[in-house]
């Protein structure tokens, strides 16, 4: 009886969904959508929405993750509210349609590019930065001249209620509107047309996204993840190193998509590099019970993270709080590149360190693997950046940091590969979420004959001539 009461309530909130995505659609045709005025009145609802029930976020937030409002506010809340500001400071030039130069064979006529939004949007976010990875998406969206339906992660259950909540009790749900659900509410709500979707997760996941978006014809964005590698080599400043990674690394408890997943660390330099990272993970207070620490999200990756612990490979670390869903952060040592730990995303504080004695040997193992998301060199020497730019393929990355290219609106955010399709942040999410129309606008006069038949030599050497 239970069931069938359960399979009815799925059936009805399906059926709502439908239309509220068929009400979407129908609002975007008034083209109301298409006024700037009108994308900025919503960008600015959304900042003081944000700003109104910040403490509601924190709250969530908190039951979900322990994560403190420091860390909120740094990762996730300033991150939304610096998009809502470069949007509204720029929404003017980024929709100006841009002057293009007109060949020879079109004049006299002028060329532009004109920026249009797409019409619907799905985004699905992800748990790990559940208010940064479904709002930033939702204000490019938005600010493109969308309307949009956002799906939050339900693993983040009470960051996913909080956004339901304030978004669906300030927005009408014929423009913006957040469901609530898990994966056969995904699945369902995947089965309808979009005209875009937008996902940030896990690669597995991201290929079914591919799938159902292939049946409809929908273009996607997938922000998805991979092994993102660190190198140390011995021409490094090693305590700058070791501060930027520790920190990198064990945010949020090492569950974020661009944290270094292991290193590659210069034989030379290896043991003074450890105990560095050790100084440091105790200098930041990366332990049990400490505000400065997160807790990992749930049992089932609880449970997959410490079976990668190799006691054996411990040079830091290792201890855990099952009840409490808290792991030490982690150094592991002596590692190989066939240990369990290296084949997929780690996704949490667990750092395995690989010795290495030739830099441009290391380049190639890395090139022999998936294309990461993320990768970072930490190096003074001018010839070792050159050859990491260069002879690596990666999302974006940096050099003698971790992680900060995220914070620079002016460099897109997205894979490549096995770690991502497209890309947003500033005016690559506006472009990510609109279509580039082409428009010629050619004068009626002055025209000449030579395209029109009858055809002729003469004319089609003097074709020929353009090329």
């Amino acid at each position: 009886m239970k069931g069938r009461k359960f399979a009815i309530n799925q059936e009805i909130q399906f059926m709502e969904i439908q239309e509220i995505v068929s009400k979407q659609k129908e609002f975007f045709k008034t083209q109301q959508t298409k006024n700037l005025r009108f994308r900025k009145m919503y960008l600015e609802k959304l900042r003081d929405v944000i700003l109104q029930n910040e403490n509601l976020l924190y709250e969530a937030i908190e039951k979900d993750f322990g994560k403190s409002k420091f860390d909120t506010f740094t990762t996730e809340i300033s991150f939304i509210l610096n998009d809502i500001k470069y949007y509204l400071n720029n929404l003017k030039s980024l929709s100006k349609p841009k002057k293009v130069r007109t060949n020879i064979i079109n004049q006299i006529g002028k060329s532009r590019i004109c920026s249009e939004p797409l019409g619907n949007i799905l985004i699905i976010g992800a748990w790990n930065y559940p208010y940064q990875l479904s709002l930033s998406p939702i204000v490019a969206a938005l600010a493109a001249g969308n309307c949009c339906i956002v799906k939050p992660s339900e693993i983040a259950e009470n960051t996913m209620k909080a956004m339901v909540k304030i978004i669906n009790e300030n927005f009408p749900s014929e423009y913006l509107y957040a469901y609530e659900g898990g994966i056969n509410e995904t699945t369902e709500l995947l089965k309808l047309k979009f005209d875009k979707i937008f996902f940030t997760g896990s690669t597995k996941v991201g290929k079914i996204i591919y799938e159902a978006a292939a049946k409809n014809l929908t273009p996607v964005t997938l922000e998805l993840g991979g092994k993102s590698p660190a190198i140390i080599t011995k021409e490094a400043n090693l305590e700058v190193a070791a501060k930027r990674i520790v920190w990198g690394k064990f945010l949020n408890a090492g569950q974020t998509c661009v944290a270094p997943d292991y290193l590659l660390v210069e034989e030379s330099v290896q043991e003074q590099f450890l105990e560095m990272l050790r100084k440091y993970i105790q200098e930041f207070k990366y332990e049990i019970n400490s505000e400065n620490y997160t807790r990992i999200i749930n049992s089932k990756n609880f449970e997959r993270l410490t079976k990668l612990i190799n006691k054996d490979k411990i040079y830091f670390g290792g201890n855990s709080d099952q009840e409490k869903l808290y792991i030490e952060p982690t150094i592991l040592t002596n590692v190989n590149w066939n240990d369990d730990v290296m084949q997929d995303e780690i996704f949490g504080p667990i750092l395995p360190v690989i010795s290495f004695t030739n830099f441009n040997l290391v380049l190639n193992e890395i090139l022999e693997h998936e294309k990461p998301l993320a990768a970072y060199l930490f190096t003074q020497n001018s010839e070792e950046k050159e050859m990491f730019k260069n002879k690596l393929s990666f999302g974006g990355g940096c050099i003698n940091d971790v992680m900060m290219h995220l914070g620079n609106e002016n460099l897109p955010f997205g894979g490549v590969g096995n770690s991502g399709i497209g890309n947003y942040h500033g005016k690559f999410g506006f472009e990510t979420f609109s279509h580039q129309k082409a428009v010629l606008e050619k004068a009626t006069w002055g025209e000449p004959n030579i395209k029109y038949p009858p055809y002729s030599e003469k004319k089609l050497s003097w074709i020929k001539r353009f090329l």
